[in-house]
């Protein structure tokens, strides 16, 4: 993870957690995940404040949030004391169990990764998965030149190859999309990818 932005999230991770609870619901992103995850052991890497873990619990699903912002995490354990979260930081994913998990979701994280750390980041997250396991990947576009915003955080610009890349061989592409997130208000790209069995 990139240091500034990981300070960011540290310094304001009250702030950062409150906004996204108070946000509207991604209620389209759920509908994809009640489409194509199937009932298992089920990976949030990048939770935040646990919102989409809690959903994730909430919804039948035996969920595990991870983040690298250790304030973060502080604030998804308060306001989710019944659920699970450690720390993990892309791209090593160092802790966490390769080839245990049905599903791993990863919403608007990579973005945050300098462009350099993407595909490895992308060939640990599929690492988790068993075999038919789903992976849901998706980042908030930055056209043209990587930026920060106002707080340090880094949105990489980065071609789609360096996400389907590390995928080509090992799994299927079930669902892609270039959309205005119904949560955020910003543009993401999304792709669902499926590990093969052999």
């Amino acid at each position: 993870m990139d240091t500034e932005t990981l300070a960011a999230y540290n310094k304001q991770a009250a702030a950062y957690a409150r906004d996204w609870r108070e946000q509207d619901a991604p209620s389209d992103m759920y509908a994809l995940l009640k489409q194509y995850f199937a009932p298992g052991l089920t990976a949030d890497i990048g939770c935040g404040g646990g919102r989409d873990t809690a959903w994730l619990a909430a919804n039948g699903f035996q969920a595990i949030g991870v983040d690298v912002s250790q304030g973060l995490l502080d604030e998804a354990r308060a306001a989710y004391p019944g659920l699970t979260f450690q720390q993990g930081s892309l791209p090593a994913l160092d802790g966490l169990q390769r080839g245990a998990y049905q599903n791993v979701l990863c919403e608007t994280v990579i973005m945050h990764l300098e462009p350099a750390s993407i595909s490895e980041a992308v060939s640990a997250l599929i690492s988790l998965l068993l075999p038919g396991g789903t992976l849901y990947l998706s980042w908030r576009v930055t056209e043209q030149a990587s930026l920060r915003d106002k707080s340090g955080r880094l949105y990489s610009a980065f071609e789609r190859q360096l996400v389907t890349m590390p995928a080509s061989g090992l799994c299927d592409l079930l669902f892609e999309e270039d959309v205005i997130s119904a949560s955020s208000g910003k543009r993401t790209q999304r792709l669902i990818f499926r590990k093969r069995t052999a």
